[in-house]
């Protein structure tokens, strides 16, 4: 398993338009240090399964509520007993650290 409790103890920090977004070798760096997370052209996405609805909606909820103490909040694609999160930084129009750590932390989610 990936070590990435390096992210999870960081916080997002504002991105401004006109900041950035991470080259592809720095989010290449970054994805080694999450667990089946993959790469899009501007964004990551995951897909996490589930035995039923309840905890599906379980996981969704404990998103909404990280995602809101970090002010960085994904695209979800919810399904019966699934739930497809992605994240990216539309301000820098691409990816920065934040999606990084917030994705570390909806993976803390599940090993908790």
């Amino acid at each position: 398993m990936t070590n990435h409790s390096d992210l999870i103890d960081k916080h997002c920090q504002p991105c401004k338009d006109g900041d950035p977004a991470l080259s592809a070798s720095a989010a290449g760096e970054l994805l080694k240090r999450l667990d089946g997370w993959t790469l899009q052209e501007k964004s990551i996405r995951k897909t996490f399964v589930f035995k039923n609805y309840y905890q599906t909606i379980a996981f969704v909820n404990a998103i909404a509520w990280m995602t809101h103490r970090e002010d960085h909040h994904p695209d979800l694609q919810v399904g019966y007993n699934r739930c497809v999160v992605e994240y990216s930084t539309h301000s820098v129009g691409g990816l920065s650290e934040n999606d990084f750590i917030c994705a570390a932390k909806v993976d803390a989610l599940v090993l908790s």
